[in-house]
């Protein structure tokens, strides 16, 4: 599976933004797709994530203020009231049984005061 991140930029803080991750390939049945991010320095975290039957995930630190959704093989990730500590790079993953897993390329997110 192919992914490509999209939607990033530079947003002022208690702004919004929906980022795109573009999935081809067969993404299989029993798949898991999920938004990472990762601060500069940081580890990457999860922000949230979504499996083929709907149910949602997420991360503590953004809980409330993303959303996430599966659109024809496409990824979404709607985030608002951003905050400064959200800037980093958003990554797209795909999971699925006996499958390595597959990461995009990732797309900026800077939040500025």
């Amino acid at each position: 599976v192919q992914l490509v991140e999209s939607g990033g930029g530079l947003v002022q803080a208690g702004g919004s933004l929906t980022l795109s991750c573009a999935a081809s390939g067969d993404i299989g049945v029993s798949w898991l797709m999920g938004w990472y991010r990762q601060g500069y320095g940081q580890k990457r975290e999860l922000v949230a994530q979504i499996d083929g039957d709907g149910v949602k995930g997420y991360g503590q630190s953004v809980e409330g203020r993303v959303t996430i959704s599966m659109t024809k093989n496409t990824l979404y990730l709607q985030l608002k009231s951003l905050e400064l500590e959200d800037t980093g790079v958003y990554f797209c993953k795909h999971a699925a049984p006996r499958r390595p897993d597959s990461w995009g390329q990732g797309t900026q997110v800077t939040v500025s005061s």
